[in-house]
């Protein structure tokens, strides 16, 4: 049974369009962190009590910083108990005890806002998954993979957003920010399996062996990359300990030490193993599509080293931080397309077999 090319249309304009808006959300989440705004907001959903922030201190109770620090340990208390029945103690330890974790900032209306846009726009994408989520209902009998992962996508926002008022409430804890990063990045995987998996695109004309060793080497760059992604979550997660600490943006990637010199160096096997990709593919003429995609990936990864080298020597210019974020995240999207290309055969399968 096929779909109306109209419906199918729609769907695809629809699901591109809120993939856009992730990596705008992505972007714009990297501006709250370079500029130190990820506080700008104590509480959630709402913002000091308002679902309009205020612009100046003068509008907020004198006591305000006792006020949203008492909430804000009233909700980890809660919070320490699940983590300790899922055997994370540690970490509840640290909720309970460590002292940094209730101190609330200065109010700085700069930092309110941009933490105030981070949220709508996290709203906007998250009624637009939603709308994703509805839309796909039309294809539960022809195409039933579009749906549940349509609706795997909006259960991921939903549980982004729970995520994003932990961050708030346990003050920015390592590694939460970094998860929350992750979860955005699977929810971009989502939405490019069911864009994909609605329509799949033309074959290129490959052969079979062609397919296979791209579609491994392929996985070696993905490995390659993921490697790079922990070490450079464990890097930034360095950086903002070392300015907490009160180390000087020009000396903190020497502070890191080795993690930034092993990050650094190891974006060159990152791009090596891009290069090859495409070369193979280049002389692989059946897969002519591939290539060209596979081209821009590459440049894609050469312009995040170019940003990484631009942070090492210039000292981690904040403006920098949130692009080189966001061309990681094009990277995974990228690799994941060019992947579930590369192995259509089984998409297609799928379609002509419901």
């Amino acid at each position: 049974m096929q779909e109306n090319p109209k419906s199918l249309r729609r769907y695809k304009q629809l699901t591109i369009s809120t993939i856009i808006a992730v990596y705008l959300l992505i972007l714009v989440g990297g501006i709250v962190r370079s500029s130190g705004s990820g506080m700008g907001c104590p509480d959630w959903p709402k913002c000091f009590g308002n679902w309009v922030p205020p612009t100046s201190v003068d509008q907020l109770p004198v006591n305000y910083k006792e006020v949203y620090s008492e909430k804000r340990h009233q909700k980890n208390i809660r919070l320490t108990g699940y983590l300790e029945k899922l055997g994370f103690s540690d970490t509840a330890d640290k909720l309970k005890n460590d002292p940094s974790v209730r101190e609330e900032a200065d109010f700085n209306p700069l930092r309110t806002w941009i933490e105030y846009v981070n949220r709508l726009v996290g709203v906007v994408i998250g009624m637009l998954i939603f709308a994703t989520f509805v839309y796909s209902i039309r294809f539960r009998k022809t195409q039933p993979r579009v749906l549940i992962f349509s609706l795997l996508a909006f259960v991921g926002v939903v549980f982004q957003g729970w995520v994003g008022s932990i961050v708030v409430s346990t003050n920015l804890l390592p590694g939460m920010i970094s998860f929350h990063m992750l979860l955005a990045l699977l929810i971009v995987m989502l939405l490019i399996y069911t864009y994909f998996t609605v329509d799949p695109p033309v074959a290129d004309n490959e052969t079979g062996g062609d397919a296979i060793n791209v579609k491994w080497l392929l996985l070696g760059c993905a490995a390659l990359f993921i490697v790079q992604l922990i070490v450079g979550i464990n890097v930034r997660e360095g950086v903002d300990s070392g300015l907490s600490a009160g180390i000087e943006r020009s000396t903190v990637l020497e502070w890191i030490g080795f993690k930034f010199y092993f990050h650094r160096s190891f974006s060159w096997a990152l791009l090596i193993g891009h290069v090859l990709l495409t070369y193979f593919l280049w002389t692989s003429s059946s897969l002519s599509f591939s290539v060209k995609f596979s081209a821009v990936l590459t440049l894609v990864v050469f312009l995040e080293i170019v940003s990484g080298a631009a942070m090492g020597y210039f000292s981690i210019p904040a403006f920098i931080q949130p692009i080189h974020l966001l061309l990681a995240s094009v990277v995974f999207g990228f690799q994941v397309y060019l992947f579930l290309r590369i192995n259509r055969k089984d998409a297609l399968n799928i379609k002509h077999s419901i």
